[in-house]
Order: structure tokens, then sequence, then C-alpha cells
């Protein structure tokens, strides 16, 4: 008979245990994740009912590969961008409820008479909710499109990337023994450092090798070099001290901004799957049943902190941010559970040897409470609202309706923000590159130039010589480069601010010698590196216009390899969105125009060019489908939709030069192409263009029909719209969803 190693078995069992569970639970519609940790548990050693797994060792090395392909795959659902692009409202709920939950958790484990760093970690675990329960929540309950589905998505957002900085500071934490505020420093610095390292050379370099190899890729060649490049990550996150998890998830969020995105995660869905189920069943394993019996009261006390204090966590912030009460309660019975990233810690503390044995089964029952609730939160949460707002003060409601106003207004940047952001950002990206050059001169080439090429001087002046051509572009963009050139000079032209621009000349061309000293010093003396600092300035002044250019060719590299995922959509919507020759286009109305203080009626656009005005955008507020005794002003913005023909005789008319812009590309209120397919439920099925209503409930217009294959643009306010038919708007794709809800219910 032929022997089977040890390995196989084990894994033959927990895959056999899992995939049962996974039809019972299928059956029963509860969480897959829970019914894995249960098959867990069943071949686990605390159980005898069932064959038990052999060697426990080799099972977590597979459970920290599935770590990995669960952390790769997240990052490739996060992308920095989505970061960027989360609104305030949601960034400030995600840090009062990690705040807060951090606090309470650390308290609950010391009231428990929990030690330091169980009570520590315990913060940890309970401040991270759970990505997968609340989508699947959300899906089940059809609740995606209410306003406050999209913020608890920001603040999952938000949370990923805290999630992260906290395995790295609890993993410093476990090293150190104490809150060392200094090293808690200089780990935040370190993990924010490397990020934007492997973020700005993923960026630069990784979109541009899929692209070269295009042609070569085929879903098996893609497959690989998606799970190799994840796995080179791994490897230098591990590298330089930070968890192998970690480096899963950057490489993820670098592959979720090229146009391969969609695909990889198409490819990787089944390997994570996979891996991700034999994690979660690893954690049933560690389960002993017993300590859960031995740690009820514990669990009881920790799963109403964690209900309660993420409720009140994330309504609070939610009120902070302005949002409301309805819609900051409806936030925080959505997110109270934990999951996830919650198991990452517990086992963090495990494998670091720094928790006691009873925390993690303590987290993985009080996820699995949290988990079955989660429906039942979403559900209260109106009824919730409804008494609270009972209860409050008529005055406390206006004060709060009137703070959620105030709240939500939109200020227009000065010159002098926008000066100073584009200088901060130019200075931090600067900076980060050319420490980063610094350190690999000094740990990777000098080395190899010292010892292989040119031992001695030679090659410490070669290496000093080889750095600085890496180091010109940025030193360049540094000392010289003017990123926001039109609102420097709109401050210049102000005599009194004057002076304050020389600074930040001098202060930039200062940091820049202090950078280039930074690496001469190690070869040269103080005196002499300061000099020839002073001659590298002067050189980059000189050269200015060939380093300039060299420059911006890296940058619109990295800016094309950014913005790559979202020409590519926009491409492949303006085939699928405008089956006509016809888009959407803005026109910046200036202030002599003849069509300043004119009437939509008196000025007859749609009569005399046969397009639409859909939307006007003015100073801070968006004016959407305005009616025909609208006025325009001087500095409006016109979105007018029409065809190529029609639009440019209508910018003859309105403005010597049109502002084409992409769908939807407002920075106010959101503006696109949205369509409707008509089935015979629809409210807007055997009624006309003007009694569909489309106006008053979306502020968009009707701006193209399709009828039986025959397209009619801008169609006539009589045409009766019927079943079958495709109807186009112009508007804010949220109310177009809004209206699309609402005629699923009729």
């Amino acid at each position: 008979m032929t022997h089977l190693p040890n390995l196989v078995l084990d894994l033959g069992l927990i895959l056999g245990a899992a995939g049962i569970m996974t039809l019972v639970f299928k059956k029963l519609k509860q969480p897959l994740v829970l019914g894995y940790i249960i098959a867990g548990l069943l071949v686990g050693p605390h159980v005898k009912l069932f064959p038990t797994i052999v060697e426990l060792e080799n099972i977590n090395v597979w459970a920290e590969i599935g770590v990995i392909f669960l952390l790769f795959s997240l990052g490739l659902e996060f992308s920095f961008k989505k970061l960027v692009k989360v609104g305030g409202a949601s960034s400030i709920m995600a840090g009062v409820e990690v705040a807060v939950m951090l606090l309470l958790g650390y308290l609950t484990g010391k009231l428990l008479g929990w030690n330091t760093m169980d009570s520590v970690f315990l913060g940890g675990i309970l401040s991270i909710s759970s990505t997968t329960i609340i989508i699947r929540a959300f899906d089940e309950l059809g609740v995606k499109s209410k306003r406050f589905a999209g913020l608890v998505f920001g603040v999952l957002i938000v949370e990923d990337l805290v999630a992260i900085l906290l395995m790295v500071l609890l993993s410093t934490l476990a090293v150190s023994q104490q809150f060392a505020g200094t090293e808690m420093l200089l780990a935040v610095l370190k993990l924010a450092f490397f990020l934007a390292v492997w973020f700005l050379a993923g960026i630069f370099l990784i979109p541009t090798l899929l692209k070269k190899a295009s042609k070569l890729m085929n879903d098996e060649t893609l497959l690989i070099v998606a799970i190799a490049l994840c796995f080179l990550m791994v490897i230098l996150a591990a590298q330089v001290g930070f968890s192998p998890a970690l480096g899963a998830f950057i490489m993820g969020s670098i592959l979720a901004e090229t146009t391969k995105a969609e695909k990889i995660e198409h490819l990787i869905m089944s390997v994570k799957d996979l891996f991700g189920a034999i994690f979660f069943v690893s954690v049933g394993i560690l389960i002993n049943p017993a300590m859960i019996v031995e740690y009820a009261g514990p669990i009881a006390v920790i799963t109403v902190v964690t209900l309660v204090g993420k409720l009140v966590s994330i309504s609070g912030g939610g009120l902070i941010a302005g949002q409301g009460l309805k819609t900051s309660i409806q936030s925080g019975m959505s997110v109270s559970q934990i999951g996830e990233f919650s198991f990452i810690i517990a086992t963090l503390g495990l494998s670091l040897k720094v928790t006691s044995d009873f925390l993690y089964p303590v987290a993985v029952a009080v996820s699995a409470i949290t988990t079955f609730t989660t429906p039942y939160m979403i559900k209260l949460s109106e009824p919730l609202y409804q008494s609270v707002e009972r209860m409050l003060p008529r005055k406390w409601k206006k004060r709060l309706n009137e703070y959620s106003s105030g709240a939500q207004s939109i200020s227009t940047a000065s010159d002098w923000k926008i000066l100073l952001r584009s200088y901060v950002v130019n200075m931090v990206v600067s900076s980060v590159l050319l420490v980063a050059i610094v350190l690999l001169s000094q740990n990777y080439l000098y080395p190899f130039m010292t010892e292989e090429v040119f031992p001695g001087t030679l090659g410490r002046v070669a290496t000093v010589s080889i750095a600085l051509i890496l180091m010109l572009p940025f030193l360049w963009a540094m000392a010289v480069y003017h990123p926001q050139k039109e609102a420097q000079g709109r401050i210049w032209a102000n005599r009194n601010y004057r002076s304050l621009i020389i600074v930040l000349e001098f202060t930039r061309v200062g940091i820049a010698i202090l950078v280039i000293g930074f690496l001469l010093n190690r070869v040269l003396s103080v005196q002499v590196a300061l000099v020839v600092s002073l001659l590298i300035i002067g050189l980059l002044v000189l050269f200015s216009k060939r380093i300039q250019n060299f420059y911006i060719r890296i940058e619109n590299r990295f800016m094309s390899n950014l913005n790559a995922r979202e020409i590519a959509a926009a491409s492949s919507m303006t085939h699928t969105l405008v089956p006509w020759d016809a888009h959407l286009t803005s026109f910046e109305v200036a202030p002599n125009a003849a069509v300043v203080g004119k009437s939509m009626i008196e000025l007859q656009i749609r009569e005399k060019y046969g397009i639409n005005v859909a939307v006007i955008e003015r100073e801070d507020r968006t004016i959407m489908a305005p009616t025909r005794d609208e006025r325009i002003f001087p500095g409006d913005k016109i979105f007018v939709f029409g065809t190529d023909e029609q639009i440019a005789s209508f910018g003859d008319f309105i403005n010597e030069a049109s502002i084409p812009v992409q769908d939807g590309a407002t920075t106010r209120e959101e503006v696109g192409l949205q369509k409707l397919i008509i089935s015979s439920d629809s409210m807007l099925h055997g009624r006309t263009v003007r009694e569909s209503g489309v106006r008053e409930k979306t502020k968009g217009l009707i701006v193209g029909i399709e009828k039986k294959g025959r397209r009619i643009l801008n169609p006539d306010s009589e045409l009766v719209i019927e079943e079958g038919d495709i109807v186009w708007i112009v508007g804010s794709p949220r109310r177009v969803r809004q209206l699309e809800a609402a005629r699923q219910k009729v």
C-alpha cells in the first residue's frame, strides 16, 4: 500500500470537512466563514467525534498562505485611489470608531483581569469590522443603494488601511513589551515610507511591465505573473521587517490600479477561495470548546461591548461629520461585528507568543455571535432612529439639522491652499524617492561597487556619481519645479505676498542642498560636501530644461499608469453609453460673453443648436436640469449634450474655446450618462417624456431613447416611453439609481 504524507491526509480532511459545511451553510443561508470555522472545530484536536488532523504545523503553513491570498485579493479590491476618494465623513467615522474601540477593548480586558498585552490585542481585534459579512448583508437586504451604505463602504476602506497599521504597531509593541512612544512613531514613519516607495515604484514599473507583455499574456500566464509579483512583494516586506500579509496587500493595491485588475481579480478568485477556506478552517482548529464554555461570561461582555461600542462610535462620528441622525445610526448599526482582520490580528498575537491561549477562541466566538446579529441590527436601524428622534428635544433636533447642513457646505479652495498643497505633495514625493535612492545606494550599490568593481575610494566616488545621476530629476523637482504656476502667478501679482513666495523657494533649495549633503557626507568631508551640493544646485538650474523634460516624461508615465484603468473604463463606456455620436461637454462662460444675463428661454439653445443644457455649475452649487427661466452668469460652467457638429456650432456661439470633460467629471455633484431599460412594471412605462417626472425626481434630463432599434436623440417631450425602450439620462448617477430602485418596487 502506498504511503501518503500526513500533509496530504490533513489537507484532504480539511477540504472534505469544509466542503460539507459549505453545503450546509449555503442551505441555511449563513456566512460560509462560520461554516469553515465549525469545520475546523470538528476536525481539530479538541473534538474526538471525527477524524483529526495529524500535523498542526503543516496546516499553519497553509493557513499563512491563505492569509497572503486573502490580503492580496483584498488589496485588489482596495486601491489607494479609492482611499483618496473616500469622503471626509467616512474617514472621520472610521477614525472615531477605531480610537473608541481600541480604548474600550483595552479597558474591558483590564476590567476582566487580563494582562496588558491581551487587553491591547483585544482592542485591536474589536476595532476592525468585517467587510465580507457587511457586503453580504447589504446584498441580501437590498440596501446597497442607500446613502448610509456608501458611507459604510468608505469606513471599511479606511479600516483596511488602519488594520495594516495596527498589525505593524502591535508587532512593534509585542517585541518591545512596552508603550514606547519613540518606537511607535518610528514604526509608523517606517510603514509610511515603505508604503510610499512601494506604491510610487510599483505604479511606475508594474503597469508598464504588464502593458509591454500584454501580447504574451493569456489567462494562465497572467495568473502566474500576478501570483509571482505577490510573493516577490511578500519576500520584500519580510526582508524589511514587515509581515508577509502587508506585502501581499500592497501588491494587490498596486495591481488594482492597472487595466488588468478585474481580470486578475477574476483569475485569483478560485485560488483565494481555496486558501481562504484553509485559513478559516485553521481558525476553527485552534478553538477549544472547553475554553469557550469557561470564558462564556467574558464572551458575553465583549459581545455587548462590540455591539454597543461600534454603534455609539460610528453614530457619534457620523454626527461629528455632519451626516444627520438617521444616516449616522444606520451606519453604526451596520458595522457592529468583527471578522477577517480580527482573526489575523488574533493569529498575530499567538504567533508572536504574546497573548494568552484563551484570547483566540474568545475572539472567534464574539465574531460568530456578531455575524449572526448583523442582519438584524441593520433591519432595526430605522426603528431605532425613529425612537431616538421621538425622545430628542425639539431644540436638539433643530441644532443637529443646522449643524448637518453647515458641515456639508462646499468651500472654494484659495490659491494659497492650492499652492501649499502642491508644494507639500511635491516635497514629500521627491523626499521619499531621494531617501529611497540613498538607502539603496548605501545598502546594495556601495558594497557591490567597492567589493566587486572598484575597490577603495574610486568605488565610493562611483557610487556617489551613479546615485546623483539617479537623484537629479527628483532634486530638480524638489528645488526648481513649479507644479502650480497659475496659482503662484496670481499670488505673486499681489506685492504683499512676494516675500513669502521667495521664502518658500529658498526653503525648497535649502532642503535639496541638505539631501545632497546627506549623501556626499558619507564619502566626503562636511565642507567639501557643502561646496559640491551648491555646485549641483547650480547645475540643476543650468541644465533645468533637459532635466525638466526627463522629469516630465517620468511624471507622465506615472500618471498614465495611475489613470490607465479609469481611461480604459471611460473608453469602453463611450461605446456602451453613447450609441450616437453624442457626448457630454462643458463650456465656461467668459465674463464678456454675449449670453451673460440671458435666460434659457431667451437663448433658445435647443431650438437653435439641437443640444440640451443638462447642468450648470455656479460657484458652490450645481443646478441640475436648469429650467427655462434660469439665467446665465459670468463664470458658470455649462454642461451640454449633443453631437460633435452641434457642440462645435454651440461653442462658436457661447465662447471661443470649449472644455471637454469625461462623463461625470464634476467637482461638486457627480454628473454622468445613465441608461434605464423600461420594463412592463416601470413607472415610466406608458408615459410621455414630460409626464415621466425624470427632471423632477432625478434633477436630470432625458437626452436619448432607443425605441425598436431606432435611436432618437433629444426626444420630443410628447414622445411616449414604451416597454423595451432604452432611456438615456444625463444627471446624477445616485439620483438615477434611486429612480431605478423606486421602479423596482412598483
